[in-house]
């Protein structure tokens, strides 16, 4: 295939990049989960555990067809336990056509599908390819604008106003928010999280996700500068002041 023969299929959403899957049981949405990762993400975020995700250059040319192979070959384990097809990254909507073939094909085969993002390209997402998604996992990372910026690199208004969308499709939505000490447990911070999440109407649950360290390795082996070196995992104390914040809002959280 030539150079141009190529960037003709990416266009398409015939071939993507893949940074890598696996199979997972109660994580990435209900029941078993095939979890595709594809590779490319807009934003710089201080407490990233996939840096190798980071540049779509870096990943893996796969046709979607090959995937959804791989995706018909798991669906009796999806109808057995619940599961389905998870995409995820890096950011998946930075690959818009890819994604919409993949969602597209798992749905003709019966699969429950969810996509992980972060909703700051939620504009690259059409309302056909929404049309494929059964629930969205939102990386909601902050809550106050200068916050989102100084832990992502990008500005937050994206990411509400995709939620907002989503809610008003009846898309349903589990929230995911990464506890940093020093960066986003700020109960200011996480009161301006709750309230936005307790006013979209499709948030069936919140997962507070405590900051650890065991993407320290990857920055380092890409000769990255990581800046959270010094930072502590959240106490025991801390998580449950911030999970009570969300319960607050009558959210149910984990």
């Amino acid at each position: 295939m030539s150079h141009a023969e190529h960037l003709a299929a990416v266009r398409a959403g015939d071939i993507g990049s893949l940074h890598s899957w696996e199979l997972v049981t109660a994580v990435d949405g209900p029941g078993t989960r095939l979890t595709v990762f594809l590779a490319g993400c807009p934003l710089r975020c201080l407490y990233c555990h996939n840096p190798d995700t980071l540049k779509m250059k870096d990943g893996e040319a796969v046709e979607v067809t090959e995937l959804l192979k791989r995706v018909k070959r798991y669906v009796p384990v999806f109808r057995a336990t619940g599961g389905g097809l998870t995409v995820s990254g890096g950011e998946p909507l930075m690959q818009p056509a890819f994604l919409a073939r993949l969602l597209r094909g798992a749905k003709e085969l019966g699969v429950h599908t969810a996509i992980d993002t972060s909703g700051f390209l939620g504009a690259h997402a059409s309302d056909a390819l929404l049309d494929d998604v059964d629930l969205v996992l939102l990386d909601v990372k902050s809550g106050l604008p200068e916050t989102y910026r100084r832990t992502t690199g990008r500005e937050l208004a994206p990411t509400l106003e995709f939620g907002r969308r989503l809610a008003a499709r009846g898309t349903e939505i589990w929230v995911r928010f990464v506890l940093v000490p020093g960066l986003t447990d700020a109960v200011e911070n996480v009161a301006a999280v709750a309230a936005y999440v307790a006013s979209l109407s499709t948030v069936s649950r919140v997962e507070v996700l405590p900051f650890h360290q065991m993407g320290r390795d990857k920055w380092d082996r890409l000769g990255l500068d990581y800046q959270l070196e010094d930072t502590p995992a959240p106490t025991a104390e801390t998580v449950e002041r911030v999970r009570g914040q969300f319960r607050a809002r009558g959210l149910t959280v984990f």
